[in-house]
């Protein structure tokens, strides 16, 4: 009896005892659920009411460190930046940055040069780096990219200081030459030598002044405002008139598979080759003449006597509609492969001596390359020194003649420059 009555004491004891260690476990499991965990610093709940929100519609690249340093939230433009890495602020100078206004509290602001990433070339990130105190634990950094807004600020720089020595070159030589002519008054023949000089630097100075307000309204109009179908024909017959007397001068041939309707053909200087007709484009008619005008000019400019200018067009297949290739060739001087790259440039020349002989600015293929690119379309270069040099225009066909017309095949620009060469042609 004893015996049983120990045992059911013992048992009685342990029950309590489980149920005292079940009470405190839970109990425990509690604390520890509403304990806040490391992983639980680094969530939103953290951030002030609304800052999410704020931090999200930002242009800026965003990052919220904690008092160690650790990322809080990042926007994913950090992380496109390179900012962060591992879940830490990857930039040094931005990190103590950070440390230095969690420590004061003040608002601190750098700009900074960054190494790009996944890039060879020494090419640096331009950026704008702003750090403030967000509450009483966490600091705020916003990053800005400056690298777009900093190029183009070095171009405009350039084409500032480019223009002012073009315009200063003309000027300068009209008051030299006005000089000239004030002290050579008593000299018939001296006078009507200076005065043809300032007639030439008079239309230098013209032509740089015209193309720097077609450059401007190149840039600035928008073609979709006044676009139509523009037949190919007659731009490449207005381009032909435009270096006609050129031509002429320096017994320049210029043959062509483009031609207008019959009535409207271009005498001097021109020559049929084949024939390719209702080829249109799409796209403002002022615009694509003067960007073919300024390619064909070049072409003569460019040649020596006695050569020849080819001008051809066809219909090509692309992927997103059909193309009309408008290709000038040249037998000229031809372009190294450095210069290749950058004939395209504002205000850059090949070869600077002969562009000032013959008034060129250096904003004509600029000029091209901006009504190209405006008209969904791109301009290219093939050339080889001592040999010529073939520039391609592409543009979109007009889509209401590519609608009408039925499929066919692609034909390919005839050699307007390996043929044999006919007598030159030169204007009554």
């Amino acid at each position: 009896m004893d015996v049983n009555a120990a045992v059911a004491a013992l048992a009685a004891i342990a029950g309590v005892c489980t149920g005292v260690i079940a009470m405190l476990a839970f109990r425990w499991s509690e604390r520890d659920q509403a304990r806040p965990t490391r992983t639980s610093l680094h969530t939103d709940a953290v951030l002030p009411p609304g800052v999410d929100t704020v931090l999200s519609v930002l242009r800026s690249s965003a990052v919220v460190l904690d008092e160690s340093d650790s990322v809080v939230k990042a926007s994913s433009a950090a992380y496109a930046l390179g900012l962060v890495r591992g879940g830490k602020l990857a930039v040094e100078p931005m990190l103590n940055m950070a440390r230095d206004t969690r420590r004061d509290g003040e608002i601190r602001q750098v700009e900074l040069d960054l190494p790009r990433r996944g890039t060879g070339r020494g090419e640096a990130l331009a950026v704008s780096a702003r750090v403030a105190p967000l509450g009483s634990r966490l600091v705020l950094l916003l990053v800005e990219d400056l690298t777009e807004a900093r190029r183009i600020e070095a171009v405009r720089r350039d084409f500032v200081a480019n223009v002012s020595h073009e315009l200063k070159t003309p000027t300068g030589a009209l008051s030299l030459l006005s000089e000239a002519v004030m002290d050579a008054s008593d000299d018939p023949e001296a006078v009507t030598r200076f005065a043809g000089r300032m007639q030439i630097e008079a239309t230098r100075l013209t032509n740089l002044v015209q193309e720097l307000i077609d450059l401007s309204r190149v840039q600035n109009d928008d073609p979709l405002e006044d676009s139509e179908p523009v037949r190919v024909d007659e731009l490449v017959a207005e381009a032909i008139d435009r270096s006609r007397h050129t031509a002429s001068t320096k017994q320049i041939t210029m043959a062509s598979n483009v031609w207008p309707p019959e009535g409207l053909e271009q005498g001097g200087g021109g020559r049929r080759e084949g024939g390719t007709a209702d080829l249109h484009v799409w796209g403002s008619r002022g615009q694509l003449a003067a960007a073919l005008g300024n390619l064909v000019e070049n072409a003569v400019n460019y040649s020596p006597a006695r050569t020849r200018v080819g001008i051809a067009a066809r219909r090509v297949a692309a992927p997103g509609g059909d193309l009309i290739e408008i290709a000038v060739t040249d037998q000229g001087i031809g372009i190294s492969e450095k210069d290749r790259e950058r004939v395209f440039e504002r205000f850059y020349r090949v070869d600077p001596a002969r562009s000032r002989a013959t008034g060129g600015t250096g904003l004509g293929l600029a000029i091209v390359k901006h009504v190209a690119a405006s008209h969904g379309g791109e301009v290219t270069v093939w050339s080889t020194e001592g040999q010529g040099s073939t520039f391609t225009l592409r543009l979109p066909e007009a889509g209401a003649v590519r609608d009408r017309r039925s499929s066919a095949s692609t034909s390919p620009i005839p050699d307007l420059m390996t043929e044999p060469l006919p007598a030159p042609e030169v204007l009554p």
